[in-house]
């Protein structure tokens, strides 16, 4: 453990909005701007620090050593000793951000200071990763997350600032900014290099996890404020041709437009639809993801809910012509409807191989009634509407599941509770952050089609089994119970989600180092041919040139780059071997040692680097030498394996020209942000399988694809994939459609609307 201190006192904020020399307008927005932040991140950051505490006891409790144990120890006095220091330090630099919004000569420094230099990029371990690394990781992740929002949010900055854009780098609030705050107000603590990675860490799990809502929260505000109040995410979609038709959603053109103001007292958001999704299995996604609805949308949104099922239960009537049997029948109230399902709550699932669905519960029901009553019974007009509506959900979801799995049984098991609460609160329907939803959604994705059999988890089948006999054992009622049931899943689920964020990275770094290496070839390879261009270098040179020595040069350009000593002694030793090979000049003394040294550094034995060495330096004249042992030599180098050659990745066949359908898709490829999810067809009977782009690269043309736990499962070209999009054999996964449960609710909305006669009508009551 590194016993250096960082004991650097935090810089002083001198610059506060009152002192800051801005209009009027743009003072009092940045003030209630750094209110609304300010009492968001303060509490945050204090629930941060007790965690930070709790972490550092139980490390000092699993310590191998007395040593180690106490330098924690120490660490955790040093925390409780400054730890009020730090909130209001963190606070102070976001106001001193705030403040100086128009000053040039921040954001410039801001926009270049976090630049990083790829000439030096490498594999490293843990304990070498730097606090520049960790927080722009940290970064990175969470302006991908909260991408768009982050976008409205550095238009609007722009205004205020009277300046073009923000990007998520120089934006005062944006995540770049933060973790650079935090790094210095963190210096009051006092914390060993170790320790500060533990409290970034913290901050990444307890603020961070927060900041998308943030961000949705400040453009509401500013909404407000009337700054750009018409500001929303419009995407900019042609109209398909017949042949294309449903395929439009895989090559969005994006733009930020004004569209309408919202409904008052509601903030602008980007329109999901066209959105690509990046979120993990089952993690909840913020109100903007989903496009949740709320307050007074919600109440429009049932309200036209409520028009398409009365529009079907009037056509369903007319078709069945039961109005005279409805009058002789005994209605039967909600709460008598309720108490009815209660009884039936704790009922197993079906023996039967044929499932139980919500019509079989509805016919169980009005047949106990009959019995009780002695007379047949009807249920209400919105109660109907509830069974019929939930049943449609469930075999919408059912379109998605795999047969034989847990999730089948699980969701069987809560079909009453959710009857029982969709009777009670039909806010179930549109509210998308609604906990029996988010529950509800958790269960189905687990036993999902685009899931291979391989992905499950038992760990998560044991907590999903646990979160549904809470709700079956204790709903009474209460939607509570379906909150505490979520609690412990959602925490399982994100804990996965971490988990396969860190078997994500460390493939995308390997990805990296590969395209580095594949950068220094190139770079090699072009310079022996700048070297060697209009020279006439005997082709046994030039073969040992552009594969022994060409191995020398990629070597060097890893380790030390270009700008280094090293490269310059190599590239003057290129130049005098292509010299010499062309007979234009002896080499100079000792660089047929210079030459042997290098070769054996990029593993040639001593003897074929010694023969290798003369050859070069003895340019034509040892070219004339004995032709078998040339022809040897040229053998032993040609069978060697190159530096960097991976024998695993076959070579990609040559390609026909791609026609304008794959270029635009290839194009809309390269705009994809890393993580966004893409589903790929199996056969001909529809089956997918869904993959995450974790990385892909724009000079070797690679794209990386990762499973639902972070594990390499596939590397394509992004040709390949641009041209499968076209074929229909690959779509992008987007937003809208992301999560399982609302999916199927489009597609049961989608059906109210056709049976209603209206599929073209906006979409009313959206989840």
């Amino acid at each position: 453990m590194s016993a250096r201190l960082d004991a650097t006192a935090p810089p002083s904020h001198s610059k506060s909005l009152a002192s800051a020399d801005l209009p009027r307008r743009v003072r009092a927005a940045l003030e209630r701007l750094f209110a609304l932040g300010s009492d968001t991140l303060s509490r945050q950051l204090d629930l941060m620090l007790s965690d930070f505490e709790q972490q550092l006891f139980k490390l000092a409790e699993q310590a191998r050593n007395p040593a180690l144990q106490a330098g924690y120890f120490e660490t955790l006095r040093r925390v409780r000793l400054h730890r009020s220091d730090v909130v209001p330090h963190f606070l102070g630099g976001l106001e001193e951000a705030l403040a100086g919004i128009r000053d040039p000569a921040a954001s410039q420094e801001d926009g270049t200071g976090g630049s990083l230099d790829f000439d030096e990029l490498r594999l490293v371990d843990d304990s070498e990763v730097s606090e520049e690394g960790v927080l722009r990781n940290i970064a990175l992740r969470h302006e991908s997350r909260a991408g768009l929002p982050l976008l409205l949010l550095g238009q609007r900055f722009g205004v205020l600032a009277g300046a073009p854009a923000f990007d998520a780098e120089t934006l005062p609030v944006g995540p770049h900014r933060l973790g650079k705050i935090l790094a210095e107000a963190s210096r009051t603590l006092q914390l060993e290099a170790e320790h500060r990675l533990l409290l970034f860490d913290a901050f990444n799990t307890r603020v961070m996890a927060g900041y998308a809502q943030l961000v949705e929260a400040m453009n509401a505000l500013l909404a407000r404020e009337n700054v750009l109040p018409g500001l929303s995410y419009v995407p900019l979609r042609s109209r398909p041709t017949e042949q294309e038709g449903g395929r439009e959603e895989d090559m969005p053109e994006a733009s930020t437009r004004a569209a309408p103001p919202p409904p008052s007292g509601q903030a602008p958001g980007p329109a999901p639809a066209q959105r690509p999704h990046t979120r993990w299995l089952g993690e909840s996604a913020g109100e903007g993801d989903t496009g949740a609805a709320g307050g007074n949308d919600e109440n429009i949104a049932l309200s036209m809910l409520q028009d398409l099922l009365s529009n079907r239960r009037e056509l369903v009537g007319k078709l069945r012509n039961d109005g005279a049997d409805r009058k002789h029948q005994l209605p039967l109230e909600t709460p008598a409807v309720v108490d009815a399902l209660a009884a039936r709550q704790a009922e197993p699932p079906s023996p039967s191989k044929r499932p139980r669905t919500i019509g079989d519960l509805k016919q169980a029901l009005l047949a106990q009634g009959r019995q009780q009553h002695g007379k047949a019974i009807r249920l209400s007009g919105q109660d109907e509407d509830t069974f019929e509506l939930l049943g449609m959900l469930y075999t919408e979801i059912g379109r998605e599941l795999r047969q034989g799995t847990f999730s089948n049984a699980l969701l069987e098991q809560l079909q009453v509770p959710l009857l029982r609460l969709a009777l009670m609160d039909r806010a179930f329907f549109v509210r998308s952050q609604h906990p029996a939803r988010q529950l509800l959604n958790a269960v189905a994705e687990a036993g999902a089609k685009w899931l291979d059999e391989d992905e499950s988890d038992p760990k998560l089948e044991r907590q999903l089994r646990q979160a549904v006999d809470h709700v079956v054992e204790n709903y009474h009622g209460d939607s509570n119970v379906f909150e505490t049931a979520n609690e412990g899943l959602q925490a399982h689920l994100q804990t996965l989600a971490r988990k396969a964020e860190l078997s994500e990275r460390r493939h995308v770094e390997a990805a990296r180092g590969k395209e580095k290496l594949v950068i220094a070839k190139r770079r090699a390879a072009e310079f022996i041919g700048e070297a060697t261009d209009g020279q006439d270098v005997p082709r046994f040179l030039r073969n040992l040139l552009d594969q022994a020595w060409a191995d020398v040069l990629t070597l060097t350009l890893l380790r030390h780059g270009e700008d280094s000593e090293e490269w310059t002694r190599h590239a003057s030793a290129t130049r005098e071997l292509a010299a010499a090979g062309a007979g234009r000049g002896a080499a100079s003394e000792g660089l047929d040692a210079h030459v042997e040294q290098a070769l054996t550094q990029v593993g040639y034995h001593q003897d074929e680097a010694t023969a290798i060495s003369r050859h070069l330096t003895g340019g034509q004249d040892a070219s004339s030498e004995d032709p078998a042992s040339r022809t040897e030599l040229a053998m032993k180098v040609k069978a060697r394996a190159r530096l960097g050659d991976d024998t695993a990745t076959p070579k990609a066949k040559v390609q026909p020209p791609r026609n304008p359908r794959e270029q635009s898709c290839y194009e809309h490829l390269r705009t994809l942000p890393f993580g966004t999810w893409m589903e790929f067809s199996l056969n001909q009977q529809g089956d997918m399988v869904r993959r995450r782009i974790a990385w892909f690269s724009t000079v070797t043309d690679r794209v990386l694809f990762v499973n639902q736990r972070g594990q390499r499962v596939d590397e394509q070209s992004l040709d390949q994939v641009a041209r499968l999009m076209a074929q229909g054999q690959a779509k992008v996964v987007t937003a809208d459609r992301g999560r399982l449960v609302d999916r199927a609710w489009a597609a049961t909305l989608n059906a109210l609307r056709n049976f209603a006669g209206m599929p073209n009508q906006p979409q009313g009551a959206t989840p």
